[in-house]
């Protein structure tokens, strides 16, 4: 099962609404996913010079405070920070790996959820009525985000099994499906220096993509690799600093829609996720094609046939 949504505004004005439109389509499909749920918001952005770095732990009683010193000390650069439930956001220096390796050794109970100058991911165990009241979603404000609701049929239910998965600089993927060459691909992905963080092969995916961009691929490139590279059946969306890619896998099994106006891009597992957007009755609604790259950056939406 599980459901999928994302929203990217086209329309600035309606920024200040993101939390508000989109939590009814993460609401919709807790049917479909009603064990944990995670959202990704890029918003905020902290310009070329900082990044945000989002954190969770499930201990109510984590210093977050005393992690922020720690870290700036180590680091000799001020630390911003501030708490948001079981979460808390540092802005600081772009040496992720330094920041990486202090929590590590220093703050045991706690888990780095992304890196980027936009991306903020919050995620946890419980229906998504809850997760999202948790971390006060229906006020945040941004320019788009993208979500995941949950039924763990192949692991425990947990935070770390939760989606959306970051293995980049604002780049995270939420999946629908299962993928059958996820231990191959881990170890070849581990010796060219990808770290991993649980054992869940939507890390795998968001890590392929995130490797292949490295190399140089384009995020429609990279996508248009996955084709090939990646078996199983899914759909994936995946978010970026700029906007959010989706792609189904050449037999298409795992349900998607999309739709678009002048002020939006979305997607959603199920038609009713998007039928609380603003006209919506006058939208472009289709069904994404098998092994298609559709893809928003700021620009009109695009897509490019793949494996043809």
């Amino acid at each position: 099962m599980c459901g999928i949504v994302g929203l990217y505004l086209k329309n600035e004005a309606l920024q200040p609404r993101l939390g508000e439109l989109f939590q009814p389509m993460l609401l919709s499909m807790g049917d479909r996913g009603p064990d944990s749920a995670g959202f990704a918001i890029y918003g905020d952005d902290v310009g070329q010079e900082r990044l945000k770095y989002t954190l969770q732990a499930e201990d109510p009683a984590t210093d977050w405070a005393g992690i922020a010193e720690g870290l700036q000390a180590h680091l000799g650069a001020p630390v911003e920070w501030f708490r948001n439930a079981t979460a808390a956001v540092f802005k600081t220096g772009t040496d992720a790996d330094a920041v990486r390796d202090w929590l590590r050794d220093n703050a045991p109970g706690v888990h780095l959820m992304s890196v980027g100058h936009s991306i903020e991911i919050l995620k946890g165990v419980g229906h998504p009525r809850l997760v999202a009241e948790r971390f006060g979603l229906q006020g945040m404000q941004g320019t788009h985000i993208i979500g995941h609701t949950r039924m763990a049929t192949e692991s425990a239910v947990n935070m770390e099994g939760s989606h959306p998965f970051s293995t980049g600089h604002d780049l995270c993927l939420v999946h629908n499906g299962s993928l059958s060459n996820h231990n191959r691909l881990r170890t070849r992905l581990q010796r060219a220096g990808l770290r991993f963080e649980t054992d869940n092969d939507t890390e795998v995916a968001a890590a392929y993509l995130t490797w292949r961009m490295a190399e140089g691929d384009s995020l429609t490139g990279a996508l248009e690799r996955a084709v090939d590279d990646l078996d199983g059946f899914y759909t994936f969306t995946v978010g970026t600093r700029n906007g959010f890619a989706v792609l189904r896998d050449p037999i298409a099994c795992k349900p998607a829609v999309m739709a678009e106006t002048a002020d939006y891009v979305a997607m959603a597992s199920e038609y009713r996720a998007l039928t609380t957007l603003p006209g919506i009755q006058n939208a472009r609604v289709w069904e994404p094609a098998p092994k298609r790259v559709y893809v928003w950056e700021g620009g009109p939406l695009t897509s490019q046939e793949t494996g043809t």
